[in-house]
């Protein structure tokens, strides 16, 4: 069998690196998993495709995704979000950018990291799936309605199951490459 990428991977460098370098690799930096949830929300209705080319935008838009600055956020900055061609312009979106990084550093307080509460849903490893074809790979599982209900539980906004399983697999929490695919079972092309 010839190796290949998954089937959901266009031919733009951008996605080609993000599929081989970053999906479905184990994240426990806190920024990063900061990142991950507010691109992960962002994609609601979204592919993820559009929300990746907007990526760099985004990170200059909130601050390099430091949770602290985010949460700090105003009228007049998401008034300045609204207008920023870069990133995806949905008020409720932006609000919920504001409102989750409020929620990410109450969980920080109370667990120590976000990483050690959101790990978790996990047992702390990742889960490594061995799916045939991109039609067997779920939109959910009851770790991302667990972790979904959870979340919305904390005040967080754009957490339904299905972006929790994208966000699970985005940051390594589950590894759902197909087995043709030249990352299956970890192994990185570079």
């Amino acid at each position: 069998m010839e190796l290949q990428r998954c089937g959901w991977v266009n031919e733009d460098p951008l996605y080609i690196a993000y599929h081989d370098l970053e999906w479905g690799v184990p994240v426990h930096d806190d920024r990063k998993l900061f990142e991950m949830l507010v691109l992960e929300g962002a994609q609601a209705g979204l592919s993820w495709y559009t929300v990746l080319k907007k990526r760099e935008s985004y990170r200059q838009a909130f601050d390099g995704f430091d949770p602290y600055k985010v949460a700090a956020y105003d009228e007049t900055k998401m008034e300045e979000l609204l207008n920023n061609s870069g990133i995806i312009r949905n008020r409720l979106k932006i609000m919920a950018t504001v409102t989750n990084a409020q929620c990410f550093l109450k969980v920080r307080e109370e667990f120590g990291s976000f990483d050690s509460y959101i790990w978790r849903f996990v047992e702390g490893e990742p889960v490594r799936n061995s799916w045939s074809t991109l039609a067997e790979v779920p939109a959910s599982t009851r770790q991302s309605d667990a972790m979904s209900k959870d979340l919305k539980k904390r005040g967080f906004k754009f957490v339904g199951t299905t972006i929790c399983y994208a966000y699970m697999q985005a940051t390594g929490m589950v590894n759902d490459h197909i087995q043709s695919c030249i990352c299956f079972d970890g192994n990185r092309t570079s």
